[in-house]
């Protein structure tokens, strides 16, 4: 082992040993661990959260005189290659940062590893003095450049039999001498698919593979936020692009063209999953995006969403009704689908002709007409709406309003007796109606087709495991918007910690909602051509929830923090 039991006990041991700064049980755990594990001291000590990395570089800087460092300051471009040695740097956890002459400096959360320089300079040839770093900092630089090496792929240890079966875009037949099918590929064979299967595993709704000029990183979209969970060596950038176009059956040679493919991920015999990839050529190589679209994740069930009671009870009234026109908006991502479908599920009986048109189709619903819209073959939104009403629909969905000639279509369906719902880009219920209007639809079609309009957000909700209670005083809380009434009834709120549960500090999502129903003084606001403040403001005297303050009550709960509040609603 690099580190023994009675090699943690001294140097840094000694002098924590003298101090007051930690319990001697902790220290003494600590030793035993790093001699058992084979760690620096420092390195335990922070992974258990015993010390944090500051306050651990704090104890050194004061006990040894050392001048404490930001490894932010450093670039490793500046470090010749042959002195990054992998064996090196993970057996003593240092990493040089800096050469000056013939003077190595190496980045070191305990200075006193006397070892470390006597390694690097008997290797070197150089001689070798220790920058004073934070121990987290360090971590993190070690685990990147592990990564970059290949160090931290491990890639030939990856299973086959991790996925059960891979289907390839439509045909998945796959040709031995094409690109990214090599034998010498296989590893990245594997790696991907492994990839693959943690993204779904995980729940993530984008995976991101980038290339820029020194590194290549991977990300995935979990709970609507971007994570790096990778950052494969950038040579290989090209290699995993060619991988992944061949498994969404596109043109390999084609680098100059965004392209647009399919993949169905098949993890058991009744279980499947299916990825939409697009690939876009930048600067340093093809960006590939994987959206994953997994039916079996989605849940359709309108009291997991996060209405409240009086919201709940307002979608379920115009859902039954016969016609008119249920409008859901948002930013992308907001979860509008699954808004819809939820109605939907609720409406699909044996006695209803639903027809959907959708682009793409997200959620596979068993007894719903679904297409999917082609522009490049002519089917636009438009066309297959004129194509359901001539199969005497009952209940017809659009994937979204685009453009005019679309919603003079679903207006003139929802004022002829079909329950129409569709979606919008726009931020609040009152700007749909003024978007609508923006369009160019007839005030009085708006005003006597629409029956409610859904404005949403999704919010990641606190773990339950780590959450931590945060104290605010009433003035903060009257500037964030509570009221008086909410402050009576009492406020606990909490922040964000994270934990072996959750993604720093959160696990899953609720939406948060502002629903406006149509009413006879909002029709006449429409009829005067009403802007979006008046109408707003007619809806909240009317009783209506506007986004922040549906936010701030699930604050008010603890089910979001207040970070979550001002992230999704400003």
């Amino acid at each position: 082992m690099p580190h023994t039991f009675e090699q943690a006990r001294s140097g840094l041991a000694r002098s924590l040993a003298a101090s007051s700064i930690l319990d001697p049980g902790l220290l003494e755990q600590a030793c035993a661990r790093a001699g058992q594990e084979g760690k620096p001291l420092s390195t335990v000590l922070v992974e258990q959260r015993w010390l944090s990395g500051s306050e651990l570089a704090r104890f050194c800087e004061r006990e040894f005189g050392l001048p404490l460092v930001d490894l932010d300051d450093f670039s490793l471009d500046e470090v010749p290659d042959q002195y990054l040695s992998m064996d090196l740097i993970e057996r003593h956890h240092a990493i040089p940062v800096h050469l000056r002459g013939k003077t190595l400096y190496l980045a070191m959360s305990d200075p006193t590893n006397v070892a470390a320089l006597e390694d690097f300079g008997f290797r070197f040839n150089l001689v070798t003095d220790a920058l004073l770093v934070d121990e987290a900092k360090l971590q993190q630089l070690l685990q990147r450049l592990q990564q970059n090496s290949g160090a931290g792929l491990d890639l030939d240890n990856i299973a086959d039999d991790d996925i059960a079966d891979l289907e390839l875009g439509e045909d998945p037949s796959e040709r031995d001498d094409e690109p990214g099918n090599r034998e010498d590929d296989a590893p990245i064979v594997r790696y991907i698919n492994k990839i693959m299967l943690d993204a779904v595993r995980r729940e993530a709704s984008d995976l991101h593979f980038e290339p820029y000029e020194r590194f290549f990183r991977i990300r995935f979209r979990i709970d609507g936020m971007l994570h790096e969970v990778a950052t494969p060596p950038v040579h290989l950038a090209s290699r995993f692009a060619a991988r992944l176009k061949v498994m969404a059956r596109l043109d390999i040679a084609e680098r100059r063209l965004p392209q647009d493919g399919r993949i169905k991920l098949k993890l058991t015999a009744s279980k499947a999953v299916d990825m939409r990839v697009n690939t876009l050529p930048t600067m340093w190589g093809e960006k590939v995006v994987i959206r994953i679209l997994d039916s079996s994740a989605a849940r359709l069930d309108i009291e997991q969403l996060g209405y409240s009671e009086a919201q709940k009870n307002l979608y379920l009234n115009a859902l039954k009704r016969p016609q008119g026109m249920i409008l859901v908006t948002g930013p992308t991502g907001s979860g509008k689908t699954v808004s819809l479908y939820t109605g939907l599920s609720i409406l699909n009986t044996v006695a209803a002709n639903i027809s959907t048109a959708e682009d793409p189709i997200e959620i596979n619903l068993p007894g719903i007409n679904q297409v999917q819209i082609n522009p490049k073959a002519g089917l636009s939104f438009a066309h297959a709406l004129r194509a359901f009403l001539r199969q005497d629909p009952d209940i017809i969905m659009v994937g979204e309003i685009r453009d005019l000639e679309t919603a003079e279509i679903s207006v003139k369906a929802a004022q002829t007796g079909h329950l129409v719902l569709s979606t919008l880009h726009t931020n609040s219920a009152a700007e749909t109606l003024t978007r609508l209007s923006n369009m160019g639809l007839p005030a009085y079609n708006i005003a006597s087709s629409v029956s409610l309009i859904i404005a949403q957000r999704l919010a990641r909700k606190l773990c339950t495991h780590c959450r931590a209670p945060e104290v605010l005083p009433p003035e903060q809380l009257n500037q964030l918007g509570f009221t008086p009434a909410q402050q009576l009834e009492g406020i606990t709120l909490y922040r964000a910690v994270g934990c072996d549960h959750c993604t720093e500090g959160y696990k899953g999502r609720t939406g948060v909602y502002e629903v406006m129903a149509m009413s006879e003084r909002l029709a006449n606001l429409i009829m005067e051509d009403a802007g979006s403040l008046a109408l707003a403001r007619a809806a909240e005297e009317e009783g209506m929830i506007t986004l922040r303050q549906a936010a701030l009550e699930k604050a008010r709960q603890g089910i979001i923090s207040l970070a979550e509040v001002n992230r999704v609603t400003g």
